[in-house]
């Protein structure tokens, strides 16, 4: 047997495996073994995977291209996971974007339905399917904010407003950025989630990535010199309440001086 047909009979028997476990996977909710090992496993990871992941990614990791119902007649269509390493299970999963309720719905940033042992062990059996990149350390002490600054405008903040709070792009919600780690923001970097672009090492290096998060993270506590920082999403809601603060008043001095001087 092949390597290829033997992982495939595997991921086949933890399938059916999983499907006893639960009479039909949850519409919302995880799918979990009746015991768990005391620590995180390749073994307990693939437990998981088959009963809340492969009816959209495949038994193997494959992918499926075109919906069709799944476990519990969950409707299911998904990307390849061979190859993506921890790097990105770890993101999508730390991150709540994982699993999603609906193959239609927008991944977003959601509450963690996995336990802390159930995640990394999930981690580990999607980086065992294939060679693929690993959890990132950045290093943000090594930083400059004055050159993340000047990186985060020319790359992120047409999205994320130039102080990391998020906005609205055509199709999609854009997530603030002041709950997110430093791994978090290193791995959304090297992923791309959704329709964020994927940023390689060659766009911007790890030294600048490390600049990159070190602003980032200093946007938690911005320094508001004008006083008040109206949440600090851009220049047009302070111009928006500056002209619904501003247009009464004038209205109001104009008739008060038209009232005056109209004797």
């Amino acid at each position: 047997m092949t390597g290829k047909r033997c992982l495939a009979a595997i991921g086949g028997v933890l399938l059916l495996g999983a499907a006893g476990l639960a009479q039909a996977q949850p519409q919302s909710g995880i799918v979990r073994p009746t015991s768990e090992p005391a620590r995180p496993s390749v073994q307990l990871g693939g437990e998981l995977y088959a009963g809340n992941c492969a009816t959209c990614h495949g038994i193997d990791g494959a992918g499926i291209t075109m919906p069709r119902r799944g476990a519990g007649g969950v409707l299911g269509a998904g990307p390849p996971l061979r190859g993506v390493g921890a790097l990105a299970a770890d993101f999508y999963l730390r991150r709540g974007y994982m699993p999603l309720g609906s193959i239609h719905e927008e991944p977003r940033p959601n509450r963690v339905l996995f336990t802390g042992k159930e995640l990394r062990s999930l981690v580990q059996y999607v980086a065992s399917l294939a060679p693929g990149p690993a959890i990132p350390n950045p290093d943000p002490g090594a930083g400059a904010i004055p050159e993340g600054l000047h990186l985060f405008t020319e790359h992120c903040a047409g999205c994320h407003q130039v102080v990391a709070r998020g906005g609205y792009v055509p199709g999609a919600r854009v997530p603030p950025l002041q709950g997110v780690n430093a791994t978090e923001i290193a791995e959304a970097v090297r992923v791309g989630p959704y329709l964020m672009p994927r940023f390689s090492t060659r766009q911007i290096t790890d030294a600048q990535l490390g600049s990159i998060i070190k602003y980032v993270l200093s946007t938690r506590r911005p320094n508001n010199r004008g006083g008040w920082g109206i949440g600090n999403i851009g220049p047009i809601p302070e111009g928006l309440v500056t002209w619904w603060i501003a247009a009464p008043l004038l209205v109001a001095a104009c008739m008060a001086l038209g009232r005056r001087f109209g004797r």
